[in-house]
């Protein structure tokens, strides 16, 4: 088992930087216009070939409401009947893709996510899962990672008994804040009362998994109110907890205009946030996993992880790294062996492409030997905080140390201020750098320079 973390305020001010989440390597931000839908086919082609299991993603944008933080792809609509023109292009993005693979391919993970999921009707998701069962294969005994996330304001009791029939074992929820100050300035009316009913229905109902998402940093939260919400949310004993920081960048996210930047809470306030969260999780049994990841004992990544088997991916930590990812509709993003691919992020353009018998593939990357590589050392320190390099050496046909040679004076000072131990033969994450090790894979990425890094949120 992992050591507990070890808080160090002077080394998180002193690597509390902007920088990736690297859920992929290289990180979207190296996408570009060169790869489009031949690019896609011949990945799919390849993957047929090698009959690599699936995991499914779609992407559903509309959201009833807006929620001023909120820096995801969405449509903001009351009106319903705009979903229906998007399901008839995802269900042909379907109809395309699965006609490239096989049927042997099984889909072991499934996730929608948004937006809102729950803002489809009954019949929408009813049509939605026939359309995807319909394609691909879907597993029906339940052994499958099938997920979906919901906004408790958009979901009751018949809802939940609806995902359970249609195979989900596995539900997110965001949350974010407890504090009724806190979601009037958010414009994100919840009650514990709405929360406590979704997961009522989910244990009832014999889900699997229930994941709640926490934010700090918002504006007017406080140490101790957050505390409060914290301290609630353990009450409800979730599998998973995600506590992402705040990242105010109004001038790329229009709808955090709304919020005033004299509401926000302080630099020291959030770190004390982050570092009661850290204190009352830990307290309440809950394992860090990593990039904000809080697990129980028995939960899978957290099984994984002591394992050696977590991996990372646009879906965040996963026990499914080895599947080839699909992303199905507006902005989606795939991931098919060395191929990063994504579709239009504009909702009218992704229609009209569809409309038009064509994917709506936009932009992405193809990795390179060197990428490759990076990817490697990248995902086994952010997933397992260590790295042996006779591991990366056989794999890659490599020596570590001449390979990465240009970087032996940034690790070795790492060492020294106890974020890490370097040995000639592998890299441990020390307690203390736990936090931090964003720091530590960003020295490992290649692409990374001044001008990219004000485009990402800050490590802590």
């Amino acid at each position: 088992m992992l050591d507990a973390i070890q808080w160090s305020p002077e080394l998180i001010r002193r690597y509390d930087h902007s920088g990736p989440r690297y859920t992929s390597y290289p990180t979207a931000m190296q996408f570009h216009g060169d790869i489009g839908s031949v690019d896609l086919l011949r990945a799919l082609h390849e993957s047929k070939n090698a009959q690599r299991p699936l995991s499914l993603y779609v992407h559903v944008p509309f959201c009833a409401n807006i929620c001023y933080y909120c820096a995801c792809n969405k449509v903001i609509t009351k009106n319903r009947d705009r979903a229906q023109p998007y399901l008839e292009a995802v269900s042909h993005e379907i109809s395309v893709i699965s006609s490239q693979l096989s049927p042997g391919q099984v889909v072991e993970q499934l996730h929608l996510g948004g937006g809102t999921p729950t803002f489809l009707s009954h019949d929408q998701l009813r049509g939605l899962m026939s359309e995807l069962r319909k394609h691909f294969t879907l597993l029906d005994d339940d052994s499958g990672d099938y997920g979906i996330e919901i906004d408790p304001r958009e979901a009751d009791w018949a809802t939940m008994g609806l995902l359970r029939e249609l195979g989900f074992n596995r539900i997110s929820l965001g949350v974010q804040d407890l504090d009724p100050l806190v979601q009037q300035a958010v414009n994100r009316m919840q009650s514990v009362e709405q929360t406590r009913a979704i997961l009522d229905a989910a244990h009832t109902l014999q889900f699997r998994s229930v994941n709640i998402d926490l934010i700090y940093g918002l504006p007017l939260q406080t140490p101790e109110r957050f505390a409060k919400t914290v301290a609630e949310i353990i009450t409800l004993q979730p599998d998973r907890i995600s506590l992402f920081n705040y990242a105010h960048l109004p001038e790329r996210f229009k709808p955090q205009r709304r919020i005033s930047e004299s509401d926000l809470p302080s630099s020291a306030d959030k770190l004390s946030m982050l570092q009661d969260s850290i204190e009352q999780l830990s307290a309440a049994g809950y394992r860090y996993i990593g990039m904000d990841h809080f697990a129980l004992p028995d939960d899978e990544l957290a099984i994984a992880q002591e394992e050696g088997t977590l991996q990372r991916n646009f879906q965040g930590y996963t026990t499914h790294g080895h599947c080839d990812l699909i992303g199905l509709g507006v902005s989606a993003i795939s991931q098919i062996g060395d191929l990063y691919c994504q579709n239009s992020s504009d909702l009218n353009l992704y229609q009209n492409i569809l409309d038009s018998d064509q994917l709506a593939t936009q932009r992405g990357v193809l990795c390179n030997p060197d990428d490759r590589v990076r990817r490697a050392v990248i995902q086994q320190l952010i997933c397992h905080f260590e790295l042996n390099f006779a591991d990366i050496e056989q794999a890659h046909n490599i020596e570590f140390q001449s390979y990465f040679s240009g970087i032996l004076p940034q690790l070795q000072q790492m060492a020294e201020d106890g974020l890490i131990e370097l040995t000639e033969q592998q890299i441990n994450v020390l307690p203390s750098g736990r936090l931090l090790v964003r720091a530590l894979c960003m020295l490992f990425d290649e692409y990374l320079c001044e001008k990219n890094l004000q485009r990402f949120s800050r490590v802590i």
